[in-house]
């Protein structure tokens, strides 16, 4: 069975500008709309019928203060203004101002009343940056470098619970499972992002988002392609192989210790199994993994190369008479 391959991402293709200087709470800043800016919110207005003279010297000081810092509802709303023109399906419920990128626009960290958040820049055009996919570009270059400069990454708590959103995309990939991991690992050779998925106790997979669904590769192929999985466990994927053969009796009497994956033809996919006692055996299954045929190791030496996990006894030496 052929499998695609796999690019990660480029080493600095996530990594937001360089923020030259904070913006003070108190600095209302400019919100991108329809390609103008608008003007910064007026300083606090002082009273149009003051008379006293008395009162000169508080007004000027009014007149020179700094204006109220926006409000969390103002910031939600500046912040989805941002998200509506980046043209991605956000519900700004929460947005916290960052600070200014080196060309002067003004960010803001956005959480989405579902999926993924955003770092928004008030660019033009706007930009809007998944914080999912910030988070897991940080991970491979940690992985390359632990004292590289990943750049600014999202800190509100929703927005740094990668699982929350992953455990969704593995549901829409048709993954059962109980989701325990995630995480953003690049891109495919047709620019498609993927996300590898940790499953609790079960074999976890690489989810490929298509253009209208989801292509879904499990770990255990993965490795057999000179990729990795870091969620999935030698145990895991023994217990999802487990699983599979339960429901044929000669399947079932192993007790699966290792499983390995060997490929797939016409006939179907077939994989090897280790068991704990006696020999291990190959086992072929349709498309939804029903067992199809059993083969011991020691009649299996031409099917994918024969089994490599389990030693198979050598014939008895026949003798002259």
């Amino acid at each position: 069975m052929s499998m695609p391959r796999f690019l990660i991402a480029a080493g600095s293709a996530l990594t937001l500008a360089f923020f030259a200087a904070p913006v003070s709470a108190q600095d209302g800043g400019a919100v991108y709309s329809g390609g103008q800016q608008q003007n910064q919110l007026p300083e606090v207005a002082t009273d149009p019928t003051r008379q006293n003279p008395d009162e000169t010297g508080r007004n000027r000081r009014n007149r020179n203060s700094a204006p109220p810092p926006p409000t969390p509802e103002e910031l939600a709303q500046r912040a989805q203004v941002i998200a509506t023109a980046a043209n991605v399906g956000c519900q700004v419920t929460q947005a916290n101002l960052l600070g200014q990128t080196d060309t002067g626009a003004l960010s803001y960290e956005a959480v989405c009343a579902s999926g993924p958040g955003y770092i928004l820049i008030n660019s033009t055009p706007p930009q809007a940056v998944d914080c999912v996919l910030l988070a897991g570009q940080a991970d491979i270059e940690r992985a390359r470098d632990p004292a590289a400069d990943v750049g600014t990454q999202c800190t509100i708590p929703q927005n740094t619970d990668v699982v929350r959103v992953v455990s969704t995309y593995a549901a829409e990939a048709g993954i059962t499972c109980a989701v325990d991991q995630g995480a953003s690992i690049g891109k495919s050779r047709e620019d498609n992002l993927i996300y590898e998925i940790g499953c609790n106790g079960l074999d976890g997979a690489w989810i490929e988002r298509l253009a209208t669904s989801w292509k879904v590769t499990e770990c255990a192929q993965i490795i057999t392609q000179n990729g990795s999985c870091r969620f999935s466990t030698v145990d895991e994927q023994a217990a999802t192989l487990k699983a599979r053969m339960a429901s044929n009796a000669e399947a079932a009497a192993c007790d699966v210790t290792q499983g390995r994956y060997m490929g797939a033809n016409a006939n179907g996919s077939f994989y090897e199994a280790k068991c704990a006692a006696g020999n291990g055996m190959i086992v072929r299954f349709n498309t939804t993994f029903e067992v199809q045929q059993v083969y011991p190791c020691e009649t299996a030496q031409r099917i994918g190369g024969g089994c490599t996990m389990t030693i198979v006894p050598a014939p008895p030496a026949t003798t002259q008479p």
